[in-house]
């Protein structure tokens, strides 16, 4: 899926800068690894020789834009000196003759590139070129808002493992005074979670028992009910019987909507 939601920035790109600038052909692709990019995307072509081409750094001008991490341009791509050739199959079979290639730049690693052509040996204008970097940087800032996400995402998920890890120590210490402070790490969580939304001193609308919140946690680290029992000292249908009041008291159906219904009610990180 974040795959797809990237391509569509792409694809959304290139059909603004064909229809802005007049550019007969436009494509281009993204890259998963650095070195390579895939044609994916394409606007104005009437044959599928680009689709599905494979870019390497380095060769033809794609990969020349890879390695520079800077836009480049032929006006004749058959005679161009200064790149390889590749790729001069399917591009001369698309009649493609004047093509820039604009690199897609997040944190200094080259995650793409944007293309666009004419079928005849013209030089590009800056006009061209200036909107072509443009597009550039919209789907730039598209990636980098999609990276910083996933980003939070994880160090969120992250949490939430270190939350469920802690509520099942806490029980297990003897040392009372040690007890409490774990006890009261999981509370910060909690409260770091910005999910508890009651003013303070004010009951939640559910109040779950802390073995109830023990296998909710346990739950949404992904613990069977076996799992769960086996960390928290419970057997399998003790934990089961502690889900099935927690999901009466929070209205949900499902293991999932217990855990979603709980986190929204700021009862689990």
């Amino acid at each position: 899926m974040p795959e797809q939601v990237e391509s569509a920035e792409v694809r959304a790109a290139l059909l603004r800068l064909r229809r802005s600038t007049g550019l007969q052909v436009v494509f281009g692709g993204l890259s998963q690894d650095g070195r390579v990019i895939r044609i994916a995307e394409l606007s104005g072509a009437v044959t599928p020789a680009l689709r599905g081409l494979a870019v390497s750094t380095g060769s033809g001008l794609g990969g020349r834009c890879l390695a520079l991490s800077r836009p480049c341009a032929v006006t004749d791509y058959a005679s161009a000196r200064h790149i390889t050739h590749e790729y001069d199959r399917p591009v001369l079979m698309e009649g493609l003759r004047s093509v820039m290639a604009v690199p897609l730049v997040v944190r200094r690693e080259v995650r793409g590139v944007l293309y666009g052509a004419l079928r005849d040996a013209l030089p590009i204008g800056e006009r061209v070129f200036d909107a072509a970097v443009a597009a550039a940087r919209d789907v730039e800032q598209a990636l980098a808002v999609r990276d910083e996400a996933r980003r939070r995402v994880a160090e969120r998920e992250e949490m939430r493992l270190a939350y469920g890890e802690l509520r099942e120590l806490a029980p297990r210490v003897s040392d009372p005074e040690l007890r409490a402070r774990l006890w009261a790490v999981c509370g910060r969580l909690e409260s770091a979670s910005g999910t508890r939304p009651e003013p303070e001193g004010e009951a939640p609308a559910v109040a779950l028992t802390p073995r109830e919140t023990d296998v909710l946690a346990m739950v949404a680290a992904g613990a069977t009910n076996a799992v769960a029992g086996g960390r928290l000292g419970l057997s399998p249908e003790t934990v089961k019987g502690y889900l099935r009041s927690a999901m009466r008291k929070l209205g949900a159906r499902t293991r999932l909507e217990a855990v979603v219904s709980a986190r929204r009610a700021g009862l689990l990180p």
